[in-house]
């Protein structure tokens, strides 16, 4: 029995290690980053279920890449639109145009606005009003490096929190 969690102890060792060397090998080749996500529209006034599960996509809402260099200097920034579904594919170069590699984790996603009118507050669901930053990718697979960020979404002006004067 000893021998047998021994060697299932080992097993698991060596896959670990081989997916940490394929996914560092991976991560460091290809010369693109792919980020996408899904914007949507979610209404306050709704009861909890609709609320929850009543989304609803927003064609043309923009979401923006910004990516720093170590100087903490704005090194890439990009932005996208969004399709008929809402989803986004924000395509980025990883080497900049200084001869410098692009980080990813040095890079931040985050709503920039809707042309829905009627749903065009942004939330911080899915920290789409703050950025996400990109830590650890979706997929990796010979060239291509994908991040899946999201959803965002914004929600109608009713539902809006009103700021107050003095922080109260």
């Amino acid at each position: 029995m000893a021998q047998r969690i021994t060697t299932l102890v080992l097993l698991i060792e060596i896959l670990f290690l081989v997916s940490c060397v394929t996914h560092t090998a991976a991560y460091n080749d290809g010369e693109v980053i792919h980020v996408a996500g899904k914007v949507m529209c979610q209404d306050c006034s709704l009861n909890y279920d609709e609320w929850i599960n009543g989304s609803e996509p927003i064609k043309g809402a923009v979401v923006s890449i910004t990516c720093m260099d170590e100087r903490r200097r704005v090194g890439y920034y990009g932005s996208d639109k969004t399709d008929e579904r809402g989803q986004f594919d924000l395509i980025v170069n990883k080497f900049l145009y200084n001869g410098k590699d692009l980080k990813p984790q040095l890079c931040n996603v985050r709503l920039v606005s809707s042309p829905d009118q009627s749903c065009n507050i942004p939330t911080n669901f899915g920290d789409g009003q703050t950025g996400v930053k990109l830590v650890r990718p979706f997929s990796v697979f010979k060239d291509l490096v994908k991040y899946v960020v999201g959803p965002f979404y914004y929600t109608t002006p009713m539902c809006e929190t009103p700021k107050f004067e003095n922080n109260y």
